[in-house]
């Protein structure tokens, strides 16, 4: 089942922000790299579909953490080609 927190009035995905912290966390520069990218994509591709709170939270992660670029175009290029399949 999935889980969700409420910010700003907002409905999000809580793995995905949890992830995202951990990955900024670990990170020496505090962003999220190509192979946290990695990552988020397996937590969204665990579903049938991108839901609107996967979106959602993705455009959440995309504006509140910090990205290597390269994992930031990577990604967004990734779920685009995956979710255009569904």
């Amino acid at each position: 089942m999935e889980k969700h927190i409420i910010i700003d009035g907002n409905t999000y995905d809580v793995a995905l922000i949890e992830a995202a912290e951990k990955a900024v966390a670990n990170n020496i520069y505090g962003k999220i790299s190509l192979e946290d990218a990695e990552i988020l994509l397996d937590m969204i591709k665990n579903g049938e579909t991108y839901s609107d709170i996967e979106k959602a939270t993705m455009a959440y992660i995309r504006e509140n953490f910090r990205w290597v670029n390269q994992a930031d175009v990577w990604l967004r290029t990734e779920v685009r080609k995956w979710a255009a399949k569904k």
